[in-house]
């Protein structure tokens, strides 16, 4: 193929949205190709994209799903200003195709394509697809799922399993020998997960009454884990409680076990380094969406699943007790969770680009 694409990236808010968008661009302008973004200034991709050195353009939207009533009555009033704007982005760069990782950021974006006629592909992350998509779907050109049943959602015919792009990191990491500890990971995202930090700090005096030789690895985010780590170190048990993990795919590599939040960064990087986990979804998460993506993954048998309300100390000690205890479980587990992967998301998202707008020199 010669010549090059204009693509518009369009979603944001989190991290979840901006990093999987970022790795796409990258391929894209790897291929020759000009990417650019369109985002808000208060979502991370304000500072995520020009790190990233890709050119952003600005809107101004917030949130309509799982939001408080003020924030969805001003959202409601700066989205016709908002699409009209998107509209001229997309009208001044000579925008050919949109690429949408959802967020509240893609909805005007995704509305200005439909407006001034540009084919749009979304990539979607979650078993249940966001709001956006669901009711734009007849609109979607192309939609890219991490998940079989998010297939469901969208037009037949027009849906691909690429999964999410995750950091070559996750994909190198190797199946671990069962040796005298069992390690367990524990991290709820970079801000931690209070659920999970209070069910491992009412843990541990269990697993030190049980002889279980385990040892804790746990990201617990700048509220909790100067507290926690002063508690734990009480204890004398082995391992650390900090506030963020920097290497997280090396930290990976030495568990036996992760237990974590079950959003689609997490979901998408265990299965990529083939890990069994013990999944307690965010329940208050738009669209119950890490509840379904956790169901997903129990059902492949790469991961447990536990509800927030029930994720105790007591109940943490169970489940990593019953695991710790059958290697055969874990190790099935993990590769269930490893034949899930995608290592080649990105370049597949961009040949799918590609082959939505053919582009001749």
């Amino acid at each position: 193929m010669s010549g090059s694409l204009v693509v518009a990236m369009a979603g944001g808010g989190t991290g979840g949205h901006i990093i999987p968008a970022l790795a796409v661009a990258r391929e894209l302008a790897e291929r020759g190709h000009l990417p650019f973004f369109i985002g808000t200034r208060r979502g991370m991709e304000a500072r995520l994209v020009p790190e990233a050195g890709f050119d952003i353009e600005w809107i101004e939207i917030g949130g309509l799903n799982r939001v408080g009533l003020a924030r969805m009555l001003k959202s409601a009033c700066e989205l016709p200003a908002s699409i009209w704007r998107a509209g001229g982005i997309l009208r001044r760069r000579g925008a050919q195709a949109v690429f949408s990782m959802g967020g509240y950021a893609a909805g005007p974006v995704m509305l200005a394509a439909i407006w001034k006629r540009v084919p749009m592909a979304v990539m979607e992350p979650n078993a249940m697809p966001g709001l956006t998509s669901r009711k734009l779907r007849r609109f979607i050109r192309r939609a890219l799922v991490s998940f079989p049943e998010a297939a469901d959602y969208f037009l037949p015919g027009r849906t691909e399993l690429t999964g999410l792009p995750v950091r070559r990191e996750f994909f190198a990491i190797e199946p671990k020998p069962r040796d005298e500890w069992f390690t367990i990971l524990i991290t709820g995202g970079s801000q931690g997960s209070r659920t999970l930090n209070e069910a491992a700090r009412a843990s541990w005096p269990l697993f030190k009454q049980s002889g279980l030789r385990a040892r804790f690895l746990h990201q617990a985010g700048a509220a909790s884990a100067d507290d926690l780590a002063r508690e734990f170190a009480a204890t004398g048990m082995d391992g650390g409680v900090t506030v963020f993990i920097q290497d997280m795919p090396a930290a990976m590599a030495e568990a036996d076990l992760v237990v974590c939040r079950s959003g689609a960064g997490a979901v998408a990087e265990l299965a990529a380094g083939g890990k069994p986990s013990l999944l307690v979804p965010f329940p208050f998460a738009a669209d119950d969406h890490q509840l379904r993506n956790a169901q997903a993954m129990e059902r492949a048998g790469a991961a447990r699943l536990v509800p927030d309300r029930e994720m105790t100390g007591e109940r943490f000690f169970r489940e990593v007790g019953v695991l710790a205890a059958d290697a055969d479980l874990l190790r099935n587990m993990g590769a269930a969770a490893r034949a899930m992967a995608h290592p080649n998301a990105a370049r597949r998202a961009a040949e799918i680009l590609e082959e939505m707008v053919p582009v001749h020199g």
